[in-house]
């Protein structure tokens, strides 16, 4: 496995990679989430890259950049086991060297959930993504759909922009208990993290009461925040049901809906999600 840390050094290992290749863009502290990714990355493309950055472009001055989790020497050696080819890791000044203005907009499917709430978090997220394509120039890109409206943001960036990079979505992947895996549940307490799974058990319960022929969206968010608040720790951020494109809220579920919320437990922001109708 080739380690990359410059734009140069990575683009030298492209033009020599044969075949199909794949990227997997992460900010570390890999989890079996991630891993799925790049198992899918493997079966699919000739050539696996893995970007490890964590990227202050989509952090905010009140998040928690300096204290994201970080385990390099974990993290290589689960890529290597892995079989991936080469891992990209910059440095901050390798992506943003100094005069770096450039910062791609969106439109308003940045702005809605938690775009609301983390102003410019996407604009973050687009302009380094779009980097990363234009670095290693992937066939395809695989990316988790816990972090659905990223999803959608980095979909239509590319279709904007015309990037040749198909951006493969994948299964939300979820702990035994049904907890989504996310690097920040290490911030959880033990009381905490069993506080955490009302946000699963929300998702559980809208999907039941659509099957059941709920169709009120309303309902449902009111269903789910209640569910929520039984946690003593929870501040609900948004409990979203939102037209699955555009990301606009739904009065009637008439066509597929993302449901999706972001809330605290404690002093811990955890965001999950479901899809109704698809």
């Amino acid at each position: 496995m080739e380690i990359c840390k410059t734009v140069t050094s990575l683009r030298a290992w492209r033009e020599a990679a044969v075949g199909r290749v794949a990227l997997v863009p992460t900010m570390g502290f890999l989890h079996d989430g991630h891993m799925s990714l790049v198992r899918a990355a493997r079966a699919d493309a000739d050539a696996v890259a893995v970007s490890i950055f964590v990227n202050p472009a989509q952090f905010g001055p009140n998040e928690d950049l300096d204290r994201y989790p970080r385990d390099m020497e974990h993290d290589l050696a689960k890529l290597s086991e892995a079989g991936v080819d080469v891992v990209f890791l910059p440095g901050v000044a390798e992506i943003y060297p100094p005069g770096f203005a450039t910062r791609i907009d969106v439109g308003a499917l940045a702005t809605r959930l938690e775009g609301a709430h983390r102003p410019g978090h996407f604009a973050g997220v687009a302009t380094v993504v779009c980097k990363l394509f234009t670095i290693v120039q992937p066939h395809i890109a695989f990316f988790g759909r816990k972090d659905a409206q990223q999803l959608r943001v980095i979909a239509r960036m590319t279709a904007d922009l015309n990037l040749p990079v198909t951006v493969a979505g994948m299964p939300i992947v979820r702990e035994a208990d049904w907890l989504a895996m996310s690097s920040r549940n290490v911030y959880l307490s033990a009381d905490e993290r069993c506080q955490a799974l009302v946000l699963s058990r929300s998702l559980r319960d809208a999907e039941h009461r659509f099957q059941e022929g709920e169709r009120r969206a309303e309902v449902l968010r009111r269903a789910m925040r209640r569910m929520i608040r039984t946690a003593p720790s929870a501040t609900i951020d948004y409990v979203s049901v939102a037209d699955a494109d555009t990301l606009e809220e739904m009065d009637s579920i008439d066509r597929p809906a993302l449901v999706s919320m972001a809330v605290r437990i404690g002093t811990t922001r955890l965001i999950d999600n479901t899809i109704l109708g698809d």
